[in-house]
């Protein structure tokens, strides 16, 4: 079972433009037009991924920014952060000492959209259902603590977990717990194509064209009871086959709003030149940029990864090929998140050939090491390419290493990488939930999404377990903190940057300041046009 697809655009810049009078393409029921949205996110069917949007099987960001605004969960992080709260729910809490057992009360009256009533039992159905169908690549290991699910009565709902987990009400945040209706998604199957259900803060009415989405329209759920305040009626989704298309309805005041992927030039230009009327706005990101490796493969051993990190410059990379957009990361874990040490810098210091070369020699490793660094030409954006050959250039320019490039579709990519066909390649991550666990678990775990080789005893057997004791997750610093010094020493992937976000507004859109948040997850319900 691996963990996350879940992967960031290779410029985390959000761009939120105007609402201009001439800008919404939809019509809202009460006669107003709708917001409209442009995103690059892309959703195709194929006969390797007949069920894209399914909870059970879906996990890269777009996917999960459409079930979010359909599909409910008993939690959900609040406005600006922080522990998680009730939606579904009224109430949620542990209810032992140990964080073992959880236990939730759903909201009185709660309904799905097409008005049935939601019971504890939708909840254990929907639950099990993503435990029973384990999808290969899929977010199950999200759910993979959970020991039983009891109900109690019509409202209450217990979650008995293996272990002790913390993190477990963020867990429930997340869409793989998104309660869905049994009529319409089957037990042990998927659910084929493009449609969701459930009894979220919308409705969805995709449109298709050749088994592609390209646009989804969000209605306003009627029977919508939770913790959200709802301030539209309809929002429209538009996709984009790239960030320049994008910027295009946006200058031609097509969209109101654009998120995803920005290319490097439109953030420069915007922050350089700003438009009249717009103001843009630079907000908290945590998507991270990192190469991984099979540790099993004796191209990429210890020795040789150590030396990489030796001698790799993150500020040229930062600097050169994304501008404001992202800065140096030298940890799994970012800044702005509990536990965040530059566990890199401490070790390794600024680049060093000499050091790099010294590491090489003592281990007996003939130089110019020959490697190959794969990355993805269709899913991170257009400063991937860019940034892998400047590393090549880096790399090369040392004399230690015989370096080329890769270049891959990402259809064919991600279950590449999955078998272990490359020793080095490119990815990224956007975090389920915003705790160190998030940056570190699904990376040195067993069964971690990489689906990497890598093991270490003291992170698998008692640091990771260990951190997830505490309820009080900065009491777990300094697990957190041995986590990525073993990083840094093993290097089993090797951080290069953490993403930067930012909102572009102006007169007449607003909420965009909460729309998108430091985890990049799209909240459509915050946007309203007070012009109208």
């Amino acid at each position: 079972m691996n963990r996350k697809t879940l992967v960031l655009p290779a410029v985390v810049g959000l761009l939120a433009p105007a609402l201009a009078a001439c800008g919404a393409s939809g019509d809202g029921s009460d006669g107003r037009a709708a917001i409209v949205v442009g995103t690059t996110d892309q959703f195709v069917t194929s006969k390797g991924n007949p069920a894209p949007l399914d909870p059970a099987i879906g996990y890269e960001a777009g996917v999960w920014n459409v079930l979010r605004q359909t599909v409910q969960t008993l939690t959900h992080v609040p406005r600006g952060g922080g522990e998680p709260v009730p939606e579904a729910a009224e109430s949620c809490t542990f209810t032992d000492t140990q964080n073992e057992s959880y236990r939730c009360k759903l909201r009185v009256g709660l309904k799905f959209a097409d008005g049935k009533p939601i019971t504890a039992d939708d909840v254990k159905y929907s639950i099990d259902r993503v435990i029973r169908i384990n999808a290969a690549n899929g977010p199950v290991a999200l759910l993979a603590n959970i020991d039983t699910v009891e109900t109690r009565g019509e409202r209450e709902v217990v979650f008995h977990l293996r272990t002790p987990d913390a993190t477990f009400p963020y867990k429930l945040a997340t869409p793989v717990a998104g309660i869905v209706p049994r009529s319409k998604y089957a037990a042990k199957s998927a659910r084929t194509g493009f449609q969701v259900d459930g009894s979220g803060p919308y409705t969805m009415k995709p449109e298709v064209e050749h088994h592609r989405v390209v646009k989804v329209l969000f209605t306003r759920n009627p029977y919508y009871k939770g913790d959200l305040k709802v301030r539209n009626d309809e929002v429209e989704l538009d996709l984009f086959p790239d960030a320049e298309k994008m910027g295009k309805a946006l200058d031609s005041k097509k969209i109101d709003m654009m998120t995803g992927t920005m290319s490097p030039e439109q953030s420069r230009r915007l922050l350089e030149n700003p438009e009249n009327g717009i103001k843009l706005t630079e907000m908290p990101g945590l998507a991270v940029s990192f190469l991984g490796f099979d540790t099993k493969d004796p191209a990429v051993n210890k020795p040789v990864r150590q030396a990489m990190a030796q001698v790799i410059d993150r500020g040229e990379i930062a600097s050169k090929v994304y501008g404001t957009t992202a800065e140096p990361l030298y940890s799994l874990i970012p800044s702005g998140i509990t536990a965040h040490t530059n566990s890199f810098y401490n070790k390794y210091g600024e680049p060093s050939t000499a050091k790099a070369a010294a590491i090489l020699h003592a281990a007996g490793i003939d130089t110019p090491v020959k490697l190959t660094l794969h990355y993805t030409t269709d899913h991170f954006g257009t400063g991937t390419a860019t940034e892998f050959e400047a590393l090549k250039k880096q790399f090369n320019d040392t004399g230690l290493f015989d370096v080329a490039v890769q270049g891959t579709a990402w259809e064919k990519y991600r279950p590449a990488q999955v078998r272990g066909d490359y020793a080095v390649y490119g990815m990224g991550w956007f975090p389920d939930f915003p705790d160190p666990d998030n940056f570190t678990a699904p990376f040195l775990d067993r069964n971690n999404f990489l689906n990497s080789p890598y093991k270490s005893d003291p992170a698998q057997k008692t640091l990771i377990p260990q951190s997830r004791r505490e309820s009080d997750r900065s009491a777990s610093a300094k697990t957190f903190e041995r986590l990525q010094d073993i990083v840094a020493q093993d290097v089993p992937v090797l951080p290069v940057w953490q993403g930067k976000q930012y909102v572009a507004s102006r007169e007449g859109l607003t909420g965009v300041e909460w729309a998108v948040n430091s985890s990049a997850d799209l909240q459509l319900w915050e946007l309203a046009d007070d012009t109208a």
